[in-house]
């Protein structure tokens, strides 16, 4: 069973922000991180894309992925 679902989706923007998307756990999170973040990155982006991946395999808690996440993402402005 997959350990990586967050108990509350985080929104985020995609693209030029007419689209949302909801993203529901650490793998979701890690394809938003490497396919669809802003060029400028910052250091909260390297970090929740480490804790994401640990979380992925098992290795850190699902809610400390989501959280890195959500500070990363509103650090980037895509937050909603």
């Amino acid at each position: 069973m997959r350990r990586d679902f967050w108990d509350q989706p985080v929104e985020v923007i995609v693209g030029d922000g007419d689209h949302l998307k909801s993203i529901r756990n650490s793998r979701d999170a890690l394809a938003y991180l490497m396919t669809c973040w802003p060029p400028e990155k910052a250091a909260s982006f390297a970090a929740a894309k480490k804790i994401c991946t640990d979380a992925i395999h098992g290795q850190a808690d699902a809610a400390a992925a989501a959280l890195a996440f959500k500070v990363a993402a509103e650090e980037a402005g895509v937050l909603r």
